[in-house]
């Protein structure tokens, strides 16, 4: 199995670069790929030393599936590129989700659609995949009419550049803004660009993506998306109503506990629950503070940690990339 990975150099790549090498893939050629700017480096993978080369070249090499980690623009151009040679793409911008004729694809929520024809698969926002591994299955057995749901997210999901305005205001060095205003000792309600229905662009990818999903669009999300000074992972208070009855919360924790994936971390006592210092670097999606909304008998509260980078960004591209070989699709 020949695999590119388009932005190997970015701190995404980096990431999808270790956990293809944790999870063993069966990767006969290993192809990084970047712009022009970063063509010619050597980075080492597995103990082996790589040249990256650009996305041209990359094409050339015919790789049978392409890990796309460069951005929306980037897989306008190219993913179409690869994947008309026969490559299956697996693109983690934003560019192909809302394209009815592409998987938008959890492994361990809607395998199935990688049955489409479609050579292009689409990876989900970050802080929608955590949230559809705990609505999944509750959703199967208590149908949900309605999420309302606030991001706590990371700097990590802007990039070097955020890590390192983070990194500069706490050390007093001056340095080049990302963010419109420091986000040390701060809370920015504004994580992508503002749209004119006055929500950003990442609280409706919230909204779009987890109805598609779901394969459900009579569920109801509303989203308010806020960056912290937080570099282990996104964190997500949730509200969830359900068309009929409430669930206990004893059978809620049963169904995440035995849902793959997730773990539940809801000992108030022992004040367990999850928190993104402990959730990065890990590939579960973490939920806790389990508990009846009192305001409303039919909606109930939780709290969601995962690691943006790995869960959100990389672990679920390779994840993909695994049942793509078990469904026979790709060649071990």
């Amino acid at each position: 199995m020949r695999l590119a990975l388009v932005g190997a150099t970015g701190m995404v790549g980096e990431v999808m670069r270790a956990v293809l090498s944790e999870r063993n893939l069966p990767i006969s050629e290993f192809i990084p790929v970047a712009s022009s700017k970063s063509a010619g480096q050597t980075l080492i993978w597995n103990g082996q030393s790589y040249t990256v080369v650009t996305p041209e070249k990359a094409l050339a090499m015919h790789p049978d599936v392409a890990i796309f980690s460069a951005g929306a623009e980037i897989s306008f151009e190219w993913a179409p590129r690869f994947a008309a040679t026969g490559c299956y793409v697996i693109d983690n911008s934003s560019a192909w989700r809302m394209d009815p004729a592409v998987p938008l694809v959890v492994p361990e929520v809607n395998p199935e659609t990688l049955e489409l024809p479609s050579r292009i698969i689409a990876n989900p926002n970050c802080s929608t995949i955590q949230l559809v591994m705990v609505l999944k299955p509750l959703h199967d057995k208590h149908p949900i009419r309605r999420v309302l749901v606030t991001t706590y997210q990371s700097v990590t999901g802007t990039g070097k550049a955020a890590v390192n305005q983070l990194d500069n205001e706490r050390n007093g060095v001056e340095g080049a803004m990302v963010y419109p205003y420091p986000i040390d000792k701060n809370c920015l309600p504004h994580c992508d660009v503002f749209l004119d229905n006055a929500y950003t662009k990442e609280e409706m990818k919230l909204t779009h993506e987890t109805k598609k999903i779901l394969n459900d669009t009579s569920v109801r999300v509303s989203a308010t998306a806020v960056r912290v000074p937080v570099q282990g992972g996104h964190s997500e208070a949730v509200n969830i109503e359900f068309l009929g009855e409430r669930p206990s919360m004893s059978e809620v924790r049963a169904l995440l506990g035995a849902f793959p994936g997730v773990i539940v971390q809801d000992i108030p006592e022992t004040k367990t629950y999850p928190m993104p210092r402990f959730a990065e670097g890990k590939d579960d999606v973490f939920v806790g503070r389990i508990r009846e909304d009192h305001s409303h008998p039919q909606a109930m509260h939780c709290w969601i940690v995962a690691d943006n980078l790995r869960k959100g960004a990389a672990t679920n591209a390779v994840q993909i990339t695994e049942e793509l070989i078990r469904r026979r699709k790709l060649q071990a």
